[in-house]
């Protein structure tokens, strides 16, 4: 291939990835010289930071909740069974195994629920 096609493929590919950005959505703005430029809308993610502290909160909350309710061994001894099954229920020993936030939870919550 030629230098200058190799330079055309990659001006073309710029021009791709800057249409993809405007497709997006763009704001337009006016210089002090009067020219216009317009700038793509920056990508915000659909899941803000507070909301996932909110879903890990709730998390943490259900996991003293089963505890508290269960008792800690019973508990544990559930998820010791959960260890022992195929993939899915591995990761969810794993994510459900016990940590000291939700340990101390159970405990603060324990005698409120019984």
């Amino acid at each position: 291939m030629s230098v200058q096609h190799q330079e055309f493929r990659g001006r073309v590919a710029r021009l791709k990835t800057k249409h993809a950005a405007y497709a997006q959505g763009y704001s337009t703005h006016v210089q002090s010289d009067g020219l216009i430029i317009m700038r793509p809308h920056k990508v915000r993610s659909r899941v803000s930071g507070k909301v996932f502290l909110l879903i890990l909160a709730f998390f943490m909350s259900f996991k003293a909740f089963l505890m508290s309710v269960h008792g800690f061994d019973s508990y544990d001894e559930r998820v010791a069974k959960l260890t022992t099954g195929n993939a899915v229920e591995r990761v969810g020993a794993f994510v459900m195994q016990s940590d000291p936030v939700s340990v101390w939870v159970a405990a603060q919550i324990g005698p409120i629920l019984r």
